[in-house]
């Protein structure tokens, strides 16, 4: 599903408007009516119901007052305050401001209101319902205004987004300043960024994206490059197993990991393959360690690697590595490997050398900090996994600053250096060398514990060496990730949780996307 900017919603809906003759007022009417239905489906019969309106003077306003109108044919009791001049209210807004006093609906103005009585009406209101602002708000929040939003949000009543919690930015998920805090928000013709990416959607509380009217072909246009991932879209990329089907016919993956005391990091990140279907895994490991690889990893085949002092991988290693790699599909390299210097040089020589599809994760990745022109020299497609702080050492940025453009940071890496790009966290990114980027739904704050990092690296790389194309395996590899993480936190709960219980759901994630 795309997900859209203000600026490409705000295009569809002129083109909505002047290219295919739907008049706004159409569109303004359609929004108020899903919008009716959705408080319907989540509340209840809305008869009865003390709900208060608040309006801004533009077309997030106008739906608002729409909206109003509906509630009052509902039967519910109306409290409409515009906060504006009526003076400066313009066009469609206008025209249903003027039906909402026809049917006798009381409106106060900015002039004819005060906060105290403001404050009063909300705590005798059911529900209040946020029309303020809609997607074009792109400065901070101030006075009255803000004041209003913080009186909303200390009532305690449930609120009711129009579009998208005023005081969002629609485009980067920042608050403005302020923001209203939604337990519903309903969002017209596609998801704005703003209510998938954080801290936005903390602040949207239940998401449900409605359909007004728009022609299905302008929101599915390929001048639109982010996208919201889903059930549906990742269900067709699950490999079949057909009848006659052996472990060769689902890929060897080869996993170059591990270090003295970081074990665990290459055993997780070999099962994860496994679980994910590949037909076999290959570890190989510091020599020293084998032993205690081969006793763990009853599944796995271990391949001793020469080692440079203290039980890391060094120079001495890079030829072993390369002969290791000839009859694999793809390989993972990074988890629990070391910072060791000698560790990080053989890394980089081996992006120069290796053929094979490669899944770059953790010390992997901090391989590239102040060498990142190297990754663009790659002679095999590269897939980077890194959380912020890995992401920030690449760019030679503080983490704060990745987490404030997630979305711009990993197209322009990714772009740039002609990658796949996985920017882990809350909502994870997945940017694509084409410029594409998709946001992942799945996931929970229970999966920040050590070893799920891991894991994904895993499951990518058993999914790529079941011969899927890259993007699909990214892609469904990270939904995957994420819903496994859910379905733990569902059966253990997020408190902790740890990356072995993600694990062991792995194949019922798989199971739940193919729809069993």
């Amino acid at each position: 599903m795309k997900a859209a900017t203000s600026k490409e919603m705000q295009l569809i809906d002129k083109n909505a408007i002047s290219g295919y003759g739907i008049p706004g007022i159409v569109l303004m009417e359609n929004a108020a009516i899903q919008v009716v239905r959705e408080m319907e489906a989540r509340y209840g019969e809305l008869s009865g119901k003390k709900i208060g309106v608040f309006a801004g003077k533009g077309n997030n306003g106008g739906d608002g007052l729409a909206i109003a109108r509906h509630l009052i044919n509902r039967g519910a009791k109306i409290s409409v305050y515009l906060l504006a001049g009526e003076d400066s209210v313009k066009g469609e807004t206008l025209t249903n401001l003027g039906i909402l006093k026809k049917m006798g609906g009381e409106v106060k103005d900015i002039d004819s209101f005060d906060l105290k009585a403001l404050k009063t009406t909300i705590s005798h209101s059911n529900l209040v319902v946020d029309a303020i602002f809609g997607t074009g708000l792109t400065e901070d929040v101030k006075g009255l205004f803000a004041d209003v939003i913080s009186l909303v949000n200390s009532s305690g009543k449930p609120v009711v987004s129009v579009d998208i919690p005023s005081g969002i930015s629609a485009d980067t998920g920042k608050v403005l300043g302020t923001a209203v805090r939604a337990d519903l928000t309903v969002t017209f013709g596609l998801p704005k960024i703003g209510l998938l990416v954080y801290p936005g959607a903390g602040y949207t509380g239940e998401l449900k994206i409605v359909d007004i009217s728009i022609p299905k072909g302008m929101k599915e246009a390929e001048s639109i490059q982010t996208n919201l991932l889903t059930i549906e879209e990742v269900r067709g990329m699950v490999p079949e197993r057909m009848a006659d089907s052996h472990k060769g016919s689902f890929g060897h993956v080869a996993v170059i990991a591990g270090s003295v005391g970081k074990t665990g990091a290459a055993a997780m990140t070999s099962l994860a393959s496994l679980k994910a279907g590949a037909g076999l895994v290959s570890l190989g490991i510091p020599s020293s360690l084998n032993q205690i690889l081969a006793q763990k990893l009853t599944e796995v085949m271990t391949f001793p690697l020469p080692e440079g002092k203290e039980g890391h991988l060094g120079s001495l290693a890079e030829d072993r590595i390369i002969e290791f790699l000839s009859d694999k599909d793809v390989v993972a390299i990074g988890p629990g490997i070391s910072t060791d210097k000698e560790t990080q040089e053989l890394i980089r020589g081996l992006v120069r050398r290796v053929t094979l599809t490669m899944v770059i994760d953790a010390d992997g990745i901090n391989a590239f900090a102040g060498y990142t022109d190297l990754l663009k020299h790659a002679r095999s497609p590269l897939i980077l996994t890194p959380h912020p702080g890995e992401m920030a050492g690449l760019l030679g940025l503080s983490a704060s600053d990745v987490q404030e453009d997630r979305i711009g940071i990993s197209r322009r890496f990714s772009t740039e250096h002609h990658l796949y790009l996985v920017l882990k966290g809350a909502r994870t990114i997945i940017a694509e060398p084409s410029g594409a980027v998709y946001i992942n739904p799945t996931g929970n704050p229970g999966m920040a514990t050590g070893g799920t990092g891991d894991i994904l690296t895993g499951i990518l790389a058993g999914l790529v060496a079941q011969h899927i194309d890259i993007g699909s395996a990214v892609r469904l590899g990270v939904f995957l990730h994420g819903l496994a993480g859910d379905l733990a936190a569902r059966e253990k709960g997020e408190t902790g949780m740890i990356a072995g219980d993600l694990m062991e759901m792995i194949t019922e994630a798989i199971r739940n996307i193919k729809g069993a």
